[in-house]
């Protein structure tokens, strides 16, 4: 048996996998979010670490498995949020600043002005934004009491959150991540695959408090016996969206995935190669296998669910997410209501850190289900933007289906618009869970339970098919509209960049 545990944004979910990769067992908890200002978005480290024990347990206790039966432990995580803590005890000198924090926005114009943006490109593959980790990094540095000092006498780590679930697991014996999650930094060379000694000077975090960078497949230690009643090597660890890539078994270059969770992240697989980007997506590493990387083109759409999540808990217009669905299906086919989720700036491909959510074509006679329509749709509008990018940047290669999973998929209404708006095939998998199943298959394949790639990828089944029924007139229509509103949010510095 494999345990993986899929560290997300909004709460944690452990799943136990069987030899067949069939998921047996499950557990989830949500996560409690913390605002302190307007746009800073916080977890508690330790909520984390406490709710992953939890957890992990009560999966193994519905799958009926005894810690002794696990093979190995993956996990998947939120990338770019950014922990601190002492060595000495394992304890956050502050709370983890989100991924979708943006309290740094104007230290990356700074950085941009100043001309530093095309060496992070460079080097990265990445564009200088506030989502990314190394800035964040320098100001916890900077704003958690004695950080800096700590820092700068070896005396403090830092780590995405998988780094920081590691050193608890381990019981503080190995300090380290993968180059998934470190290529997510803004400190890593993902050509060289190793950090930068250059951009860790530019952003100021010494390089004595990063992880050491391994395969996703490797050895990681194992979890000290007393949190499972036995000691279970750790064995595989990615990003939650490269977890998902391989969740989905997109082994082969063209191939492409979307997982639509708090927000949707789409990436295409381009193999050994990093494509330059002409339209600010960016170049990520995809996996870490046997000391090979392939690499990935990626666009990040900051709120996908997270817009449903409004609805519910902000307006409190909608009973649960899954209600949407039928709302959304009943709205008036004359309203043309469109939301341009920027709550926290908007991402690829328009990277506008200082941007706001906005809604617009409301009437009198708006209501409940016109709301519902237009967040699902801006999940649909927003992905839009990020495949017409892909395929500008790397032709036929990124005309292909989309495999698509997480939480939103389920909705039927949902992905037929999707295929409406894309004009292309969504094909959604028999395991909708693939960041986990992700996760499982690299502690897996390091195990030696599950096989090399290929023969992983011809065990990928096929849920459903949507394709394209909407009439041209009205896709284009619609589209035009969503692009419309998009530039009317839009600030002046994006739209000039």
């Amino acid at each position: 048996m494999i345990l993986a545990i899929d560290q997300g944004t909004t709460g944690t979910t452990c799943f136990v996998f069987d030899d067949q990769a069939e998921p047996i067992g499950r557990a989830q908890h949500e996560l409690t979010q913390h605002f302190p200002r307007p746009g800073w978005v916080e977890h508690d480290a330790s909520e984390i670490w406490s709710v992953t024990q939890a957890i992990a347990g009560e999966a193994l206790d519905d799958a009926g498995v005894r810690p002794g039966d696990l093979a190995a432990v993956g996990i998947a995580n939120q990338r770019e949020t950014v922990c601190v803590w002492d060595p000495a005890t394992g304890e956050p000198l502050h709370n983890a600043i989100v991924w979708q924090d943006r309290r740094t926005a104007a230290r990356c114009e700074e950085l941009r002005a100043a001309g530093h943006e095309p060496l992070i490109r460079e080097r990265t593959g990445l564009v200088l934004d506030p989502y990314f980790s190394a800035s964040k990094i320098a100001w916890l540095l900077d704003n958690a009491a004695g950080a800096r000092a700590k820092a700068e006498r070896g005396a403090l780590a830092f780590g995405t959150v998988d780094s920081f679930l590691l050193w608890r697991l381990t019981g503080g014996a190995v300090h380290a991540t993968d180059a998934t999650n470190a290529s997510r930094t803004a400190l890593y060379d993902i050509h060289a695959n190793a950090w930068s000694k250059e951009l860790c000077a530019l952003f100021g975090v010494p390089r004595e408090i990063l992880p050491e960078v391994r395969d996703c497949a490797a050895e990681y230690g194992a979890t000290t016996p007393d949190l499972f009643g036995a000691a279970i090597p750790i064995r595989g660890i990615a990003g939650d969206q490269q977890a998902a890539l391989m969740g989905q078994a997109c082994f082969t270059p063209g191939m492409m995935k979307a997982t639509y969770g708090t927000g949707c992240f789409a990436i295409l697989n381009t193999g050994t190669t990093t494509v330059a980007s002409r339209n600010r997506l960016i170049s990520t590493i995809a996996y870490r296998l046997g000391g090979e990387t392939v690499y990935g083109l990626e666009g990040a759409i900051f709120i996908a669910g997270a817009a449903v999540q409004w609805l519910r808990d902000g307006l409190g217009i909608v009973a649960s997410a899954a209600a949407t669905e039928a709302m959304a299906a009943a709205a008036d086919p004359g309203q043309e209501v469109i939301l341009v989720p920027a709550f926290v700036g908007l991402g690829a491909p328009y990277w506008d850190a200082e941007a706001r959510g906005a809604l617009f074509g409301l009437t009198r006679a708006t209501g409940p289900n016109e709301f519902a329509r237009a967040a699902l749709e801006s999940v649909c509008f927003q992905t839009l933007d990020l495949v017409e990018a892909m395929r500008s940047d790397c032709g036929d290669m990124a005309d292909t289906v989309l495999r698509v999973d997480g939480g939103m998929v389920a909705s039927d209404w949902t992905m037929q618009r999707l295929a409406d708006i894309l004009g292309a095939p969504i094909d959604r998998p028999t395991i909708g869970e693939t960041t986990a199943l992700g996760a499982a298959y690299l502690a897996g394949l390091q195990s030696g339970l599950y096989p090399e790639p290929d023969a992983f990828a011809a065990r990928w089944a096929l849920d459903r098919r949507f394709t394209a029924a909407m009439d041209d007139a009205t896709r284009v229509r619609k589209i035009a509209a969503w692009k419309d509103a998009v530039a009317r949010t839009l600030t002046r510095a994006a739209t000039i960049r």
